[in-house]
């Protein structure tokens, strides 16, 4: 079973840019809520904080899922196995439970970060692999690429923004989504419908997102500091919106709001 298709594990705690006494209290929050899936990157420079901080939840490692992910500074042959072992021990794991390629190639010539993902799958060093940030395009041709099962493409997705063409092209290669920037980095927050719909259920705007993008078959990542945002954000699972509500959010994605674009990331992809 794809692990990003477990309830445990469809809502995860991302820890970018959490760093110090910041991090370790929020991943203590939100073990203490019930999140077991966690998420983190070499590029975010926590992992050895992330490690220490959930070795201190004393949840048995069987129970949690932790994703980390491969910087593109790392994409060479003599690079990538090593930067992995030493995420690990960073981390404090054996194994990751999902290891990503954090970006595409720059460039366009995916193939050998591919196969570097899938020799670390092949060492054990990770139990499931997948990509962030990748088109439709490459989400098709990485499939091709590498034998090992891709269990996501971690990508932007928020009702701010259209990605018809990515969920179908998930459909198409049975590789699903995941989010991140799950609000917007809080533009969602700008817009009254979100609330509105809220009231109808006893959810805040925050929650009926969430609840939005799960039921877009997307599993989530959100962050937050505050305690109390940390449980709102993990308690998305006891409701449904209809299906009057869900359109009524569709139509939100005209907006096309790219939080992550080309001018913070020039490297980034020409996505679709």
């Amino acid at each position: 079973m794809n692990i990003y298709f477990q309830e445990t594990f469809q809502r995860a705690f991302g820890t970018f840019p959490l760093t110090g006494e910041e991090a370790a209290n929020a991943i203590q929050a939100a073990a203490d809520v019930g999140y077991r899936a966690f998420d983190t990157a070499q590029m975010y420079a926590n992992e050895a904080e992330t490690g220490e901080a959930l070795q201190a939840t004393g949840i048995p490692r069987d129970e949690l899922c932790i994703t980390t992910k491969v910087d593109i500074s790392n994409f060479d042959e003599s690079l990538f196995i090593p930067s992995v072992e030493k995420s690990l021990k960073d981390l404090r794991i054996d194994q990751a439970d999902v290891l990503l390629l954090h970006w595409p190639t720059p460039g366009g010539d995916i193939a050998p970060s591919l196969r570097l993902l899938q020799q670390a799958y092949d060492r054990k060093l990770a139990k499931n692999i997948g990509i962030s940030n990748y088109t439709a395009q490459m989400m098709r041709d990485a499939k091709s690429i590498i034998d090992a099962p891709i269990v996501t493409n971690q990508v932007e997705f928020h009702p701010l923004l259209n990605q018809d063409i990515l969920l179908a092209a998930a459909s198409e290669t049975g590789i699903p989504l995941s989010s991140y920037c799950s609000v917007a980095r809080g533009a969602v927050f700008q817009h009254a419908i979100f609330g509105e719909i809220g009231q109808g259920y006893g959810k805040t705007a925050g929650q009926v997102v969430l609840r939005w993008i799960l039921q877009k078959g997307v599993s989530i990542n959100t962050m937050s500091t505050k305690p109390e945002n940390i449980r709102a954000n993990f308690e998305v699972m006891d409701f449904t919106l209809s299906s009057v509500d869900m359109a009524r959010i569709d139509a939100m994605t005209a907006q096309n709001l790219r939080v992550v674009n080309k001018e913070i990331v020039p490297f980034a992809p020409e996505f679709d």
